[in-house]
């Protein structure tokens, strides 16, 4: 399968319409957020370009795009903790995508945790603060190899 996306029509075809006209910014990327699938739970957001949304929607594993190391990657590729896709959905303007994901691994978060939002803001005496929400879910330096 080759994903080819359509342009980008009238206002009421890219909210309506059934065509797959995704909206990427002046840098070519578009934000990506994956959910569980199962839970709904967010587990985190990131970047694609074209090439890492047509290789999601062809291989069913979510790929991303790297703005630091200006590259597409797959998801797991590393660590094993892949995402298998089962949906992917576009928001009304087709400029955010959602996927909802399987994820394969005890996390989706690069430094241990289940989701990338395991921290909250919370008023402190003087101001505010994050405070971490669980337990971390694996260990990223037995995973990833860094000290």
């Amino acid at each position: 399968m080759t994903v080819t996306f359509a342009d980008r029509g009238d206002t009421k075809a890219i909210e309506e319409g059934s065509a797959l006209a995704p909206k990427f910014g002046a840098d070519g990327l578009i934000p990506a957020v994956a959910a569980d699938a199962a839970t709904g739970s967010v587990l985190m957001m990131a970047w694609m370009d074209a090439t890492a949304l047509s290789a999601t929607i062809e291989t069913g594993e979510a790929h991303y795009y790297s703005r630091s190391r200006a590259k597409m990657w797959r998801k797991g590729e590393s660590s094993g903790h892949v995402q298998r896709v089962r949906e992917v959905r576009l928001d009304c303007d087709q400029d955010t995508v959602l996927l909802l994901v399987e994820q394969v691994g005890p996390g989706a978060c690069h430094v241990g945790y289940e989701s990338c939002f395991y921290r909250r803001v919370v008023k402190t005496g003087d101001g505010v603060a994050l405070e971490v929400t669980g337990d971390k879910a694996y260990d990223p330096h037995a995973v990833y190899g860094e000290p």
